[in-house]
């Protein structure tokens, strides 16, 4: 366990709602005396959805204990246990027979430049003929069938189409490689694999189905391949086995668009996402349905204070957990209007995205820090007068802390100063948000996703799992349960226990793996994953407060701290800093960080770059800093955005590399 984490910084800007956004928001200050008693305001919650039999048993939790073997037992939860309901039901049907059936549900926007609106009545009919060829092609309950789509209107369609007939889904990113797909295949025992000929990335049409036959080529219990024709004349060399493979337009298109949808136990597993492979065998986090669907469905309504005529865009990959939260369950259930988009945010031109928000009228815009600070390289001043973004009127963070800086040019660049930032803190274990601000309730700070969501407890705390004074940094930890947590990992229940539940088995704590810290008011500053902590001879070192420091400098756009290897310290911080308009020396970078920090916290080494390795959800991946400052191999780079940067990198290391390091902490 961690010891404190000592570099804390300091942040006096307070942003209260406004009192326009506060009197007409869905919720105020006295939801969280409401959620007083949290069975009982969950019960409230999962009321706002359509069930076709009502729950027996709100909640029942047995926690890990130590048996008459000496053994910790495996934690289990149940949520709303004996009530059945149906997800894609509650995502498209009921909103159609409500009569909003001509309500925009989609505005998808390809990479090329092609468009088309979806309303709620055509999702309706889509998937029921996606859910009567899942059953033509013999997906039924329990099933887990692999979704391996780009971002475009299928990948939504099969997913509610899997949910609506009791089957698994598991999506899987469409940058990720032949065998990170076959590790998600093979674990899940998948029946179906759908897959596209092609993706558009980055403005050219890349073949796809090679590396989907790859994944499937060994032991696996693959029945069929179903295949979109996204990119068709542009990939054209599809490989095909017959009897396996079928084209999406023979099978689904064709199918009847009618469909009855049954309803599920509230714990039928949904779906397994899996948590990020960069250090040891990806876990497949298995959710179930009734208490997710709920807590999904609530925090969007509240947290994005969601409005029956927003336009609403959330900019993640439907693979990450973040979409499946909130772009499709948790905006779906709410028949909200959503934009989702195929490409990369510079393809044609960097203002894409503006140009997307002016022409639908984007109200409310969720994205990663990593792509805040991107924009504030492109547009250091705003995107001025070239866009209209003047629809905006809530913005949200998601994926990792946010430095303060770019909060504040968010929120005045992009939010013309009005809107507030959402700043959301979870995971793909907790499934939707822990730590985030009622953005009509809630006086907001820059860098900090301020206090736990009603009806949810975290805690920041020291080894020993007690409460670190105010002040004072540990880890965060959820106390007790919540609807739409984690209920295993798949086929591996004692690894979820040892994972999350054992390090605080005596206290009941859920442990997230970041750190944290805690302020005089009760806010909570996330200071990323404890594994990301630099030990410098025995201080422990938050990279995101150092990060921050560093962005601060005018003269700095985006920063990413490592530790790296060191003779006399153990681990020394390195800095990667892409510069803004003019470069600063080294020397007003390390002042910056002693004058915003503290001397312990300067970077020994400070590299200057043109980019940093980021996914295409935004994440920066610092072990490629590492293993590229170390000169080892990288390793499987497919989901980075852009697969050039490593490169460019490590000329910029060449000349700064040490000769000999000390090994690597972690």
């Amino acid at each position: 366990m961690t010891s404190a984490i000592e570099n804390l910084g300091r942040e006096s800007r307070v942003y209260p709602p406004s009192a326009a956004f506060a009197a007409a928001a869905n919720v105020d200050a006295g939801v969280y005396d409401e959620a007083a008693d949290p069975v009982a305001f969950w019960e409230r919650q999962a009321a706002r959805l359509d069930w076709a039999e009502p729950w027996r048993t709100a909640h029942t939790w047995q926690p890990a204990t130590v048996g008459d073997d000496g053994e910790l037992t495996v934690p289990q939860a149940e949520w709303f246990a004996g009530g059945r309901l149906n997800a894609a039901y509650n995502c498209v049907d009921r909103h159609v027979e409500a009569g909003n059936g001509d309500r925009v549900a989609l505005h998808f926007e390809g990479e090329p430049g092609d468009t088309e609106t979806i309303t709620y009545a055509e999702l309706q009919r889509r998937v029921a003929r996606a859910a009567n060829a899942l059953t033509a092609l013999g997906v039924g309950k329990g099933d887990r069938v692999v979704v391996y789509l780009p971002v475009i209107p299928e990948t939504v369609v099969i997913t509610l189409a899997i949910a609506r007939i009791g089957a698994i889904h598991s999506l899987v990113f469409g940058g990720f490689s032949a065998e990170a797909l076959r590790f998600r295949v093979e674990d899940t025992g998948a029946k179906l694999l759908v897959t596209s000929d092609g993706q558009f990335r980055r403005g050219a049409a890349v073949p796809v189905k090679a590396n989907a036959d790859a994944a499937v080529a060994g032991d696996n219990a693959i029945e069929h391949v179903l295949v979109v024709r996204r990119t068709g004349d542009l990939t054209p060399d599809i490989p095909w086995t017959p009897g396996r493979d079928v084209w999406w337009h023979d099978v689904v298109d064709t199918a009847p668009d009618t469909h009855e949808a049954e309803a599920f136990d509230a714990e039928t597993p949904l779906f397994i996402i899996y948590t990020s492979g960069t250090t040891g065998r990806p876990k497949g986090v298995v959710h179930t349905t009734g208490g997710y669907l709920t807590q999904a469905s609530w925090s969007h309504w509240a947290l994005f204070d969601a409005k029956p005529d927003d336009v609403y865009w959330c900019t993640a990959d439907l693979a990450w957990v973040t979409a499946h939260t909130y772009v499709l369950y948790g905006p779906l259930s709410n028949g909200a209007t959503s934009i989702i988009y195929e490409g990369t945010p510079n393809t044609p031109h960097r203002g894409r995205h503006f140009e997307i928000i002016e022409r639908y009228g984007v109200t409310t815009y969720y994205t990663a820090p990593t792509l805040i600070r991107t924009f504030m390289t492109w547009f250091p001043e705003g995107p001025g007068d070239g866009w209209d973004l003047s629809s905006i009127r809530l913005l949200g963070t998601v994926g990792e802390a946010i430095n303060p800086e770019a909060w504040v040019w968010f929120h005045e660049r992009i939010g013309g100063s009005r809107a507030p930032v959402v700043d959301t803190w979870w995971q793909s274990e907790s499934g939707a948000a822990i730590v985030a601000p009622l953005p009509g309730a809630t006086a907001l700070k820059p860098g900090s996703a301020t206090v736990a969501i009603p009806g949810v407890t975290v805690r920041v705390v020291d080894e020993r799992g007690d409460d670190v004074p105010r002040g004072s940094g540990g880890s965060i930890v959820i106390d007790g349960t919540w609807p739409a947590m984690s209920r295993t990992v798949w086929g591996d229940p004692e690894r979820y226990r040892d994972s999350y539940w054992r390090p605080f088995a005596d206290r009941g704590y859920f442990l997230a793996g970041d750190g944290a810290a805690i302020d005089a008011d009760g806010y909570i500053w996330l200071l990323g994953r404890l594994d990301d902590v630099i030990n410098v001879s025995g201080h422990r070192l938050s990279t995101i407060e150092i990060e921050s420091a560093l962005v601060a400098h005018s003269g700095v756009a985006e920063a990413a701290v490592v530790g790296v290897g060191d003779d006399t310290t153990g681990q020394a911080v390195a800095a990667f800093v892409v510069p803004g308009a003019a470069t600063p020396t080294e020397a007003d970078l390390r002042e910056q960080v002693a004058r915003e920090i503290g001397a312990i916290a300067k970077p020994k080494h400070i590299v200057v770059v043109g980019d940093l390795p980021k996914t295409r959800s935004g994440k920066i991946m610092r072990r490629l800093l590492v293993d590229l400052f170390h000169d080892r191999p990288l390793g499987d780079t497919t989901s980075l955005q852009d697969e050039t940067v490593p490169a460019t990198i490590a000329e910029a290391l060449s000349g700064t590399r040490p000769r000999t390091v000390g090994p690597t902490a972690t």
